[in-house]
Order: C-alpha cells, then structure tokens, then sequence
C-alpha cells in the first residue's frame, strides 16, 4: 500500500486485493469508464463487490461459475442509484482493463483509474450514476490534472474486440455537456 492511498471521502470504502503498486514515475493520465452487472442484466445485489473482493460463490448463479476464480477490480463502481464505492486507492493500479492499448501505449492499468457503472452496453444509465460520475470525475481531474476531459476513454476502445463495454448506452455527448456545465469544485 502507497504511503498516502487515495480515497474518496464520499465513497463506501470496500478494499480489494486485486491492485499492485504504480511504478514510482508513473504520471496518472487516463479515466476508464467501464460497465458491469452481475448476474449479466441483472442489478443490485453483493454481487460485484464479493466479485472485486474474491468471495464471489460460484454456486450462487451459473454464470459465476465462469467468473469467481478471476482477480480484477475497478478502482469505483457508481450503482444505479448513484452510490459511490471504492475498491482500490487513486493512486494504486488497480486491475481493471486487462491487455489493452491507448494512443500506441499498451497496459494501461499502468497509467489509468477505472470507474465501473452499474449497467449493461443496452440499459440507459441513470440520472443519478451521470450526476456521480460527473462529480467523480471533476475530483479525479482535480487531483490528476493530466486527466482532462479528452484523456476519458471506454474499455472498448483500449481493448476493442476483446471489450464492447461501457456500450452504446453511455451518452458520452451528455456526460461531456454535463462535464463542461458543471462548476469545478471538490465533491
């Protein structure tokens, strides 16, 4: 664990093993937005948490099956409702984008934060997981100011035809507006 790790003090603090540290001159330059449901479509539940968390029962839905032996983890998962949690320290890598490449530049858990949304590629986000994440994403600019509005990117696009996630659901067009609207200030 870093000397100083980087929680969000409006986040449910949930730690996850599967992080490692950052080299030590690595500059944080890139936001993931992924997305993420457990049992696939399906919302709520411990689900995803226990997934992060490697205690995921494999006997509690067939498709966990396939998944409860992987270790991987968001640094945020915002739920439908809006409610932040947090996984892994900003300023830890935290395994979240697998093999995958931005701008020429491959491993980018090396250099990035992931944010998960509580969704599926077709189910609309709601109101509430945009009003957080814009919020979020203002107070991950604030402390990694090499993040800017074009340093955000989707899973599918650093990992395309391995990832098609956070899907056409996600209005990036509203997430921008929404981005460029609000005031800077500290969630």
């Amino acid at each position: 664990m870093p000397e100083n790790p980087v929680w969000l003090d409006n986040a449910e603090c949930c730690p996850s093993p599967n992080c490692d540290e950052r080299a030590a001159d690595e500059q944080i330059s890139l936001l993931v937005i992924h997305n993420i449901s457990l049992p696939p479509g399906k919302f709520g539940g411990p689900w995803i948490t226990d997934l992060f968390l490697n205690r995921l029962d494999p006997g509690a839905d067939p498709y966990f099956e396939e998944i409860a032996n992987l270790k991987v983890s968001s640094h945020l998962l915002i739920r439908r409702d809006g409610e932040l949690v947090q996984y892994v320290p900003l300023n830890m890598r935290a395994w979240h984008a697998g093999v995958s490449n931005y701008c020429g530049r491959e491993a980018c858990n090396d250099f990035s934060i992931g944010i998960e949304l509580e969704g599926t590629d077709e189910t609309p986000y709601t109101d509430e997981q945009y009003r957080r994440l814009v919020d979020v994403t203002i107070e991950i600019m604030e402390i990694y100011p090499a993040i800017t509005p074009k340093q955000i990117t989707g899973h599918s696009d650093i990992a395309p035809g391995r990832k098609t996630d956070p899907g056409p659901a996600l209005d990036w067009k509203k997430y921008q507006e929404m981005l460029r609207e609000e005031p800077k200030h500290s969630v």
